[in-house]
This record gives C-alpha cells, structure tokens and sequence, in this order.
C-alpha cells in the first residue's frame, strides 16, 4: 500500500493484510473509515480497544485493523467478547458481524447478550445477504428477493434485527446506512460510549449480489436507493403504517440506562467472594 500521512492510516495493518477481500464499490470499508474516525475522535489508545469478530464479510474487518483483534467462529463473536469483557472489563470490547453470522447462527447469542446488558459496542453490517459465500438468502434478505439459494424468490419474512435487539433489552440500540455518513459516526460514538449492551444495525451495499438481484447496477445506485428509502425516527412518527413500508427507519431507536452485567458481577463477587 501506497505510503500516506492520513490518520486512519496509522490504525491499519496495511504492511501485512492489504490488498482487502472486499469487492469494488462494498459499504464495508465505508463503515471501518467510520469506525476508525470515532475511535481517534474518543482517544482510545490502540491497546484498550478490543475488537472481536465471526465469519462473513464484515467480520474480515478486524483483520485490518491494528488493534487487538480475535477472529472468532461463525456466529460466536458475541461469546469469545463476553469472556474478554468479563475477564478485563476496562477493555472497549467491540463486535463486527454481519447479518447472517448475528442473527442466524449467532442469534441466540445477541439475543441474550442483549438481555444480559454486556458492555459490548456492538456493530452488525447488514448487506442483506450471504454475500461471502455466493449470495444465499440470509434472515435479512426481503420476501421475494431471488437469491443463488432462492431463484424463484425468498420465501421467508426478513428478521427486523434492530426490533429485535431492543427488544431483548440493549441499553442502546441504532439504525443507519453507510449513505448516512454524519448519521453513523453519532450512532457509533453513542454506541461506544453507552454503559450496557449497545448494537448499530449498518445497512450496507453489496453490489456483487443483492445489488444485481435487485436491478442496482452499481454502488451509487445503491446509496441513491438507501437514501431515497430512508426516514428518520423523527419523520417516521409522523407517518402511517402504509407510509413507512418498505422504508427503512434511521437514528436512535432505543436509549435506556440498565445496570450492567459486569457491574452486577463484581458487586457479587465483592460481596461473596470478598475479593
């Protein structure tokens, strides 16, 4: 990689994992330029922050980054954190995962590390397909949708991942698009500094697959399409359920305070173990 003075730079393995597996035009790197932006922006020193990942695309994303980094199994990202965060809780332990690795195999997982209240920063890019494994129908992919797994279209209602989360409990819970650049960077800095179990919900392009299937040929099309069919959860409370289909609501969708699960556990390990 060519040598260059600009900040984010200093946060990349770039002399050991780049060129990247991303295709052209992908939201991923898009979301990680986010990432890395508020990471600076929060003064994180590169060895509190602990990033945890599973199988997918987006879960490549810890690879390049120079930080301390686990490439876990699929789905169990949410787990391997769990251990990290218990074990040294002045950590900032962050997950990546994508749609499929969360809420498929993964999902019982977010589901109760939602309800437990981990002081996880979570993040889950939703391109709305398997999209490293030749573009399968994933809980996101939207009913008739035809996929290499659905050629005839996806038979199956799409998860509402962030519905979902916060209804499991998270202390924080927020929807964007990597359009949405301004938009992200709040939500990932709210996310990162919220006290409790905290997941961004990331709807990202992937032109590669979904984007064929749904006849938007390139990136740019594809963010034109997540602007175009984005409202935010100011907006959206003054429509109607007939208006808000197939929209998709953007900003905070949760915000509570809950006591979390690290806390609780060394107040009873103080109080039974006297340690």
């Amino acid at each position: 990689m060519r040598e260059t003075s600009h900040f984010v730079h200093k946060y990349l393995r770039s002399s050991k994992r780049f060129p990247h597996i991303w295709c052209a035009g992908c939201g991923i790197g898009i979301f990680m330029q986010a990432l890395i932006r508020v990471i600076d922006r929060l003064g994180y020193s590169k060895d509190a922050v602990v990033m945890v990942s599973g199988i997918g695309c987006s879960s490549r994303l810890p690879v390049y980054v120079d930080f301390n980094t686990l490439h876990a199994t699929h789905g169990r990202a949410l787990t391997f954190a769990t251990g990290v965060k218990l074990a040294n809780p002045d950590l900032k332990v962050i997950t990546i995962m994508g749609d499929g690795d969360a809420v498929s195999i993964g999902g019982n997982h977010l589901i109760h590390a939602a309800r437990r209240n981990v002081e996880i920063a979570s993040f889950i890019v939703n391109n709305h397909v398997y999209g490293m494994t030749g573009g399968q129908s994933s809980p996101t992919t939207a009913y008739g949708t035809k996929t290499t797994s659905a050629p005839y279209g996806n038979l199956e209602a799409a998860f509402d991942i962030s519905g979902l989360v916060e209804a499991a409990g998270a202390a924080f819970v927020g929807r964007t698009t990597v359009y949405h650049t301004p938009l992200m960077e709040r939500l990932v800095e709210k996310s990162l500094t919220k006290k409790g179990f905290s997941m961004v919900e990331v709807l990202a392009q992937c032109v590669t697959y979904s984007g064929r299937w749904l006849g938007l040929n390139s990136p740019v099309e594809m963010m034109a399409w997540q602007r175009d069919n984005s409202v935010t959860v100011e907006k959206a409370q003054d429509l109607t359920p007939d208006e808000l289909a197939g929209k998709i609501v953007i900003g905070v969708l949760a915000d509570r305070e809950r006591p979390s699960y690290e806390d609780e556990y060394a107040k009873l390990t103080a109080e039974k173990l006297k340690v």
